[in-house]
């Protein structure tokens, strides 16, 4: 597969995704900058974690405006796959890609630890091949990871199978304690409904990796190419 990974000013985990993307899975990588209007021909999109444009306003909220979202969202709406990571899942729900809105954390801090999520679908990209009993332990690190939507909006959400993973404690346990910022039904990822846009708080290129001694991330990454190929 050809992946393009966008950076906008402000993107720091832009070379980790692309490190594993290249040097771990052996996949075609090319850098978009965000004033660009050529996706070149990429089959998967990333948005990467950081802060775009120092998170003024709210995350992601100035980078939703780029020059190269017009053609993302383009690609998004003939069903290209668009993938999301941290302040990525932002610009996302920002751009109307992917539904409901990302909050600052119930404590008003930033969060920076491992955390574990449980697959809550088999019927995604993510997540198909992942056990649905794994827990996954994978950190975070963010200051907005809250997210939040309407009723309406959960219950479709629900309805329509599209939760991708929620927080959950080392035993697999989805519980409050459990849930480090104060997301709604501990979701820390979504689909949209043709289950091409894909947003995740976690950062799995953080644990993707033997030399960090947690590879669980990977496993995200071996369902989307073992399905794509598929």
């Amino acid at each position: 597969m050809k992946f393009g990974v966008v950076i906008f000013p402000g993107s720091n985990c832009d070379e980790d995704i692309i490190y594993v993307l290249d040097k771990i899975l052996g996949q075609q990588v090319v850098r978009l900058w965000h004033k660009d209007h050529d996706l070149q021909g990429c089959d998967f999109i990333v948005l990467p974690g950081g802060f775009s444009f120092g998170d003024y306003l709210r995350s992601g909220a100035i980078a939703r405006f780029s020059p190269i979202m017009q053609e993302v969202i383009q690609f998004a709406a003939k069903g290209g796959y668009v993938m999301g990571i941290c302040n990525g899942f932002q610009i996302l729900t920002e751009s109307g890609l992917l539904e409901g809105a990302l909050l600052h954390n119930k404590n008003r801090k930033f969060i920076c630890r491992n955390t574990f999520v449980l697959p809550q679908t088999q019927n995604s990209l993510l997540t198909a091949q992942i056990d649905p009993q794994r827990v996954l332990k994978i950190p975070v690190a963010h200051g907005e990871g809250n997210y939040f939507a309407d009723a309406d909006t959960l219950k479709s959400l629900a309805d329509n199978d599209q939760v991708l993973f929620r927080y959950c404690d080392e035993a697999g346990n989805i519980t409050d304690d459990a849930n480090p910022n104060g997301t709604l039904q501990n979701i820390a990822g979504i689909t949209n409904k043709n289950r091409n846009v894909f947003g995740f708080m976690p950062h799995p290129e953080r644990a993707a990796d033997t030399v960090l001694a947690n590879e669980d991330g990977l496993a995200i990454f071996e369902s989307i190419l073992s399905m794509v190929k598929a």
